[in-house]
């Protein structure tokens, strides 16, 4: 790749992606590899969770909790919402959040308020 003359310092020298970042802010190869390498502990940690035997609600628990970091993770670097306008970012936040919400009402209902007709019909 030849390097223009928007890719010098201010030396003169071709050293504008040293950091691994562009002009723009983007991150650059290096920081996606890194944030790949991350993904994928925290995928090989939700596997050995499973396997630990913890009981059902810590497990839940943990696993969501490390489902919502992923999530923030690929959508700040992947869909570059870390570097966009913050509005954005609060748009994939509340709709985390709400998704959250009803998930956990949903929870509630049937774990707290289970219909009884149906507890007659099973065996």
């Amino acid at each position: 790749m030849a390097h223009g003359a928007d890719s010098l310092t201010g030396d003169g020298s071709p050293h504008a992606h040293a950091q691994g970042e562009h002009e723009t802010g983007h991150p650059g190869e290096r920081t996606y590899i890194k944030v790949a390498v991350i993904l994928a502990a925290i995928t090989v940690g939700e596997v050995a969770i499973y396997y630990l035997g913890l009981p059902r609600t810590l497990l839940v628990t943990l696993l969501l909790a490390l489902s919502a970091v992923k999530f923030a993770t690929v959508v700040g670097f992947f869909m570059h919402l870390k570097f966009d306008d913050r509005r954005l970012t609060w748009i994939f936040a509340s709709g985390l959040i709400v998704a959250f919400s009803i998930i956990m009402a949903l929870w509630a209902l049937f774990h707290y308020h289970p219909i009884d007709y149906v507890r007659d019909l099973l065996p």
